[in-house]
């Protein structure tokens, strides 16, 4: 059996914290590959950085802005993402905006990144909104899926859901990612076998020894084939709160020996991308 996996730390160009411990990750070669958030301040510096480390990320595409900074303008200019103030709301917002303001606000994403020298291969949705997978009604997702086949990108979603949703998905959801799967199929839209994170927080976890068990085990119930393992390691004093503590064991995570022993111990194979 062939196990790869793509070792992704997301959010590149968050702010300045979590850029500078993502690009000493990638310099590193702790990391596989990273995501960025072109919206963000951040993001200029985080695209030098990416140039000069030799790295192409994914478009971590936003369409909502990031709880405990101060919020984001989309690139598109005015549209129904944007709040009275011009800024990207929350995610109640976007999921009630028009979707040719969605694909406009998209591709001036991904334009950006490729007028800085970043020429994206994939891209996948910042928080859950694109993935539209929590109202199968919304439409979200197969309209990304032929934006993303429109600009011949691969996409974060996974083919088995289970290790990424935690278990089965609710019966009107795995309706809808079985829908999404075929349509990606049919548009040429490659996916990963499959997608793991943590979404525990710290109380939940109680240390860094549980996040490490934790994931430890995600790595022994990888399918065959190419998969995903995405964390959004960072500084705790970049984050702040119980957020930040999680974000810094995540950090320590991927520098641990331990780590990388199991991922020896598994036979996986880190690869860079998940689209070839």
């Amino acid at each position: 059996m062939t196990r790869r996996l793509v070792l992704t730390a997301d959010d590149l160009g968050r702010e300045e914290g979590s850029t500078t411990v993502i690009a000493a990750l990638l310099a590193d070669g702790y990391i596989t590959g990273t995501t960025l958030i072109t919206v963000s301040p951040a993001a200029t510096r985080a695209a030098e950085l990416a140039r000069q480390l030799n790295v192409v990320p994914r478009l971590h595409a936003t369409l909502t802005s990031e709880a405990g900074l101060p919020p984001w303008r989309p690139l598109a200019g005015p549209s129904s993402l944007a709040d009275p103030d011009g800024y990207l709301g929350d995610a109640a917002h976007a999921v009630r905006a028009q979707i040719a303001d969605v694909r406009r606000e998209l591709d001036a994403q991904l334009a950006w990144m490729r007028e800085n020298g970043l020429p994206a291969q994939a891209a996948d949705g910042h928080g859950t909104v694109l993935y539209g997978l929590t109202d199968p009604g919304a439409g979200w997702l197969p309209e990304v899926l032929r934006w993303s086949a429109s600009h011949g990108l691969a996409f974060r979603l996974p083919r088995d859901p289970v290790p990424w949703w935690g278990g089965p998905l609710p019966p009107p959801l795995a309706a809808a990612h079985e829908q999404a799967v075929a349509l990606a199929d049919a548009l040429g839209v490659p996916l990963p076998a499959t997608v793991v994170t943590n979404r525990r927080d710290a109380v939940e976890l109680g240390g860094y020894p549980a996040l490490r068990d934790h994931l430890r085990r995600c790595l022994s119930e990888l399918p065959e084939g190419t998969s995903e393992l995405f964390l959004h390691p960072s500084a705790e004093r970049a984050v702040g709160g119980p957020a930040g503590v999680v974000r810094a064991w995540e950090a320590r995570l991927l520098r641990d020996p331990a780590w990388h022993r199991a991922l020896e111990t598994e036979g996986i194979e880190l690869v860079a991308q998940w689209w070839t």
